[in-house]
């Protein structure tokens, strides 16, 4: 993302990427080198503790962040509207994974358990994965004047090899006791089936996009 909002700000404007994970940054840094750009400066830091200087950029962008940082939600967006100078925007997205489907539904049995076990787990961490629906008053509470909020369905057939977050978490889930073994190895089977296209399906992804100017 930092690469593609370095093409937009273009030679005169600059980019400042903040991540919380040094490996985040190398694979950054890499792409940016690669694609030629030399407007992107990287920094670590937090959602709530970016170290940027306040006031000092025109638009803070965070993406897919305060679903999964429970009850520090406004506090990141407070953060990010002191960021901004006056006449300023701050744009959030993110999602609402309650309305997350797949379909057929007949075929997705073992999808949506995984998805049902995945919101669990979330929730028992505090965090909110229907935040999508908050963006537009988590900007108004940091004091911003709220420009947009909307929302829309990504829709797409998985391709070969593709795993969702869920997946990804699986290991966490173990350890916190949401999921066994034996359901990491039936939702394998299932990813291997749809790998092999003996599953048909669509996925549905809903996302929010909200933005606020901070008054002049």
């Amino acid at each position: 993302m930092s690469a593609v909002l370095a093409e937009v700000v273009g030679r005169t404007g600059r980019v400042h990427a903040v991540d919380r994970d040094p490996q985040a940054l190398v694979l950054a840094r890499d792409s940016a080198t690669k694609a030629g750009l030399r407007n992107t400066v990287f920094s670590q830091g937090s959602a709530t503790a970016t170290g940027l200087t306040p006031g000092s950029i025109d638009v803070a962008m965070l993406r897919h962040v305060l679903a999964h940082n429970g009850g520090q939600e406004q506090a990141i967006v407070d953060h990010l509207a002191t960021l901004v100078r006056p006449g300023g925007s701050v744009y959030l997205v993110d999602i609402e994974m309650t309305a997350m489907r797949w379909q057929p539904r007949q075929e997705t049995t073992a999808m949506a358990e995984m998805a049902e076990r995945y919101l669990r787990f979330h929730s028992g961490l505090g965090n909110d994965l229907s935040v999508g629906l908050r963006l537009g008053e988590l900007l108004e509470r940091a004091g911003l004047e709220q420009i947009d909020h909307r929302g829309h369905y990504i829709i797409m057939r998985p391709p070969v090899g593709m795993r969702p977050p869920i997946w990804a978490a699986r290991e966490q889930m173990l350890a916190a006791g949401v999921i066994d073994n034996e359901d990491i190895s039936r939702w394998q089977s299932e990813f291997e089936r749809l790998d092999r296209g003996e599953l048909k399906l669509t996925l549905f992804i809903p996302n929010f996009i909200a933005s606020a100017r901070r008054p002049i």
